[in-house]
């Protein structure tokens, strides 16, 4: 699952390559040959990295920009067919995915030597000491129908609302987006995030008492919207900023909003492979993606967080809403596990 699939408008993009175009200063050791860099990503990003980010990467740096748009699997099965062979530069990937490459020595580290905007994230932006960073995150709420709903959700305890029986739509743990449904039981019932999501038990014995307010559990997300849209389902949570609120642009009768206990974060990793051709011109593309200027230019588009700390919060996010930051490591190490007792304890 790749998260960041929201589409700019055509305004915010050109004048996001304008400005990006005029923020940035190019080092002098690059600009003496035009040269090739493969940067793998999600295929929703095509649009804004072709509209934006390669046309000012391209001018600062006198070279080439081959985006590659597929699936973050797909990706991670280029870098291990091509292992001491790469033909990619630098991915962008889910973070789940970037574990797995971790694991098989694909990736390398990056370091403020070679990328110096890494220092300039919020914390919980790099991972694993550094073979991966954020670059935007989309967040996950509460997405609403606004005419079923006359007063909007303000609480994750509103999908355990009895009033709602029938109305609810959560999506499977096998999705990324719908780990934190999960996390956001366990703290209903009493816990940390912290501790939730090293024992997800009082979580999982939170969740099955939302089984009468199920209306269904999704894999694909336009058929749960479909159903939010039209009324049938009156909330899904967790939803997606990325997804939600560019369905609220394009004229959906829905909204999205941020609990009082705080919203989740969702990964969007980037990272250089390992022994991959122009490593240079590959941690300089990673920088970029990391600075400030482009950041601000594309986290309006995206509906997401930026993690440069120079940016400001997105409309829809008060400074006071907090922000959970999942260990996605530890989420590697027994997703496993909780999908089998969601499969055996959720079937609805």
């Amino acid at each position: 699952m790749d998260v960041l699939s929201a589409r700019p408008t055509r305004r915010s993009l050109l004048s996001g390559a304008a400005g990006a175009v005029s923020l940035i200063a190019a080092p002098s050791i690059l600009r003496a040959q035009t040269k090739e860099l493969v940067v793998g990503g999600a295929a929703g990003h095509k649009p804004w990295v072709e509209q934006v980010v390669v046309p000012a990467f391209e001018k600062k740096y006198n070279c080439k920009v081959l985006f590659e748009g597929t699936r973050s699997l797909v990706n991670l099965e280029k870098m291990q067919k091509n292992k001491g062979k790469q033909y990619m530069s630098v991915v962008q990937m889910d973070d789940p995915v970037m574990i797995l490459a971790v694991k098989e020595d694909l990736l390398d580290p990056l370091t403020p030597g070679k990328a110096p905007n890494l220092s300039q994230l919020v914390p919980g932006s790099s991972h694993m000491e550094g073979m991966w960073a954020n670059y935007l995150q989309p967040w996950l709420g509460v997405a609403y129908s606004k005419g079923a709903m006359k007063t909007p959700p303000s609480s994750w305890a509103d999908l355990f609302d009895a009033k709602y029986k029938g109305r609810i739509i959560i999506p499977s743990l096998q999705n990324t987006e719908g780990l934190p449904v999960l996390f956001a039981a366990g703290m209903l019932a009493g816990g940390t995030l912290e501790a939730i999501q090293k024992d997800t038990d009082a979580g999982f014995k939170k969740l099955v008492s939302l089984k009468p307010n199920l209306l269904t559990i999704y894999t694909q997300q336009p058929q749960a919207y479909n159903l939010l849209e039209q009324g049938e389902a009156y909330m899904i949570g967790p939803a997606m900023s990325s997804y939600a609120l560019e369905r609220k642009a394009a004229g959906a009768p829905i909204d999205l909003v941020a609990p009082k206990e705080g919203v989740f974060a969702m990964p969007s990793g980037i990272a250089v492979i390992k022994g991959a051709p122009q490593a240079e011109l590959a941690f300089a593309y990673v920088n970029e993606l990391l600075g400030a200027e482009l950041q601000e230019k594309l986290a309006g588009p995206t509906f997401s967080l930026a993690t440069n700390k120079a940016v400001p919060r997105p409309a829809g996010l008060s400074a006071d809403v907090t922000i959970h930051q999942i260990d996605w490591a530890n989420v590697a190490a027994q997703r496993n596990d909780w999908i089998k007792r969601w499969d055996r304890e959720m079937a609805i």
